[in-house]
């Protein structure tokens, strides 16, 4: 990098310091003076942030176009931003999961709470999948692999650019194997329990290493189950919520999707745990597939919804809020008296308070009672930023139902 006497200054308007000089990680572009010398900086340049009165704030990525301008890399704002500084975040990243998670499958880094802003890393055993949605790690990309090589020499790994979040860096979409591998899925463990991720065209990175705590909660209401028990996955992407419960002694398990690839990769993991005889998986719109269920009078001991984002946006929310309300309602209907109902949120835009509302008026709907066992997040290989409550993205909702 060029030295750091070269630098470029980035200043804040006058008053917009406090919320920066409490730690927070973001300046937004209302909050900086948009002179001619800061718009003329490449977007995704490390710089030295200042307050208006010149005061250092640290070292930050800037990028004038999107609502956040500046990313918050370090309190020094003459760190030296190399493969060093990498290699730094990633040994305190794994250490965390090392102690957390122990096995080698788990999201390595999240974001802003592991210090690299808008950056994922997901790990595989040897195999990790990258996705940078910030152009100030677009350009560290080279000094981010070589510190992942120094610590951990990854067998595959993939690069999944091609997320929806980019566009507000001005980033284009690609997928790019840098090294190995992703022609067939790989293996992973979870709570004793086998399954497969196709890294290359799954969902995301290839596995929703978020809900590992919850399909657990979700298995465990099953446990110790009257014989008999059946299960509805609505959603159930590659078998985690589905085979979890086949392995608590579910005797029936139904889960539906609508790719075909992640029911392929479902039935495959059903069978690598010997329970593939009690799992069917059908291609089918969860919605339809719910009212058609409600409509000949099948019943579940335990649902699960775990769909899409509903609110994809700030614009979207007004439609995705009714939609979990709908979700809730159907999803309901078909939860045999005296059983459970796992209700999931993955929408940014949608808080946890507004979720619990709409799932509360699709059950007034139907008019049945419910209280709620357990509302829980993300697992623990998903920190959050104290400073940023907003990116405790995912909602689960454990109710027991009359």
């Amino acid at each position: 990098m060029s030295s750091l006497s070269e630098r470029p200054a980035v200043r804040l308007k006058p008053g917009a310091q406090k919320r920066l000089r409490l730690g927070h990680p973001w300046a937004f572009s209302n909050e900086i003076e948009m002179t001619a010398e800061a718009k003329a900086v490449p977007p995704g340049t490390v710089v030295r942030l200042e307050e208006a009165s010149g005061r250092p704030l640290g070292s930050f990525f800037f990028n004038r176009h999107p609502l956040i301008a500046a990313r918050k890399l370090d309190a020094d704002p003459e760190a030296v931003i190399d493969a060093g500084f990498f290699r730094r975040r990633l040994e305190r990243a794994l250490a965390l999961r090392a102690r957390l998670i122990g096995q080698p499958f788990y999201r390595l880094v999240h974001a802003e709470a592991d210090g690299l802003p808008g950056t994922i890393v997901d790990r595989f055993g040897e195999a990790l999948v990258l996705q940078v949605n910030t152009a100030g790690m677009e350009l560290q990309i080279p000094a981010l692999l070589a510190a992942l090589d120094d610590l951990l020499a990854p067998t595959t790994l993939l690069l999944r650019n091609d997320s929806s979040a980019r566009a507000l860096e001005q980033l284009e979409p690609y997928v790019k194997l840098e090294r190995g591998s992703v022609e067939t899925p790989v293996e992973l463990v979870e709570h004793g329990a086998r399954f497969l991720a196709d890294l290359g065209e799954g969902q995301k990175t290839g596995w929703f290493f978020d809900q590992r705590d919850n399909r657990r909660w979700a298995a465990d209401l099953i446990r110790g189950a009257a014989p008999g028990a059946r299960v509805l996955d609505a959603y159930c992407f590659a078998g985690g919520f589905a085979v979890q419960a086949a392995l608590a002694g579910a005797a029936e398990v139904t889960g539906l999707d609508r790719s075909a690839r992640a029911l392929e990769l479902a039935a495959q993991a059903a069978a690598l745990n010997g329970v593939g005889e009690r799992c069917n998986f059908r291609k089918t719109d969860a919605f339809a597939a719910l009212e058609h269920l409600a409509k000949t009078k099948e019943h579940f001991d335990l649902v699960i919804a775990d769909p899409p984002a509903f609110a994809k946006s700030r614009k979207d929310l007004p439609q995705g809020l009714r939609a979990y309300r709908k979700l809730a309602r159907l999803a309901a209907e078909v939860v045999a008296p005296g059983g459970f109902l796992v209700l999931c949120s993955c929408s940014h835009h949608v808080e946890p308070a507004a979720f619990l509302d709409q799932v509360g008026r699709g059950l007034a709907d139907l008019g049945r009672e419910a209280r709620v066992l357990r509302s829980a997040g993300a697992a623990l290989d998903h920190p959050v930023d104290p400073r940023l409550p907003e990116t405790q993205y995912l909602k689960a909702l454990f109710l027991a139902l009359d």
